[in-house]
């Protein structure tokens, strides 16, 4: 059973990639961001974490923030953004 009239959009990982405003599209970028910021600092402080441990070193964990957690937060802000603002340029055009 299927509705007429639905809109079908490009599926990305099982969800539809379309009918996104720009707030919702800046959300997003950001939400992924800030998502990948905080995983990569939380495993990177496990990961020195057993470096210092097991290794007898004195790694400070402040830089897992600086070199890992804010280079990969805005790596993937720089590629959300373009991503999510062509899917709000094409839902704007094409109406």
């Amino acid at each position: 059973m299927t509705t007429q009239g639905a809109k079908t959009g490009r599926a990305g990982a099982g969800w539809r990639l379309q009918g996104f405003g720009l707030f919702a599209s800046l959300l997003l970028a950001v939400a992924a961001a800030f998502f990948t910021f905080f995983a990569t600092t939380a495993l990177s402080i496990f990961a020195l974490l057993g470096w210092n441990l097991f290794g007898h070193h004195n790694v400070n964990y402040a830089d897992s923030y600086l070199l890992v957690g804010l280079p990969a937060g805005v790596l993937v802000l720089l590629v959300a953004l373009p991503v999510f603002g062509v899917l709000w340029v094409r839902r704007k055009i094409r109406g």
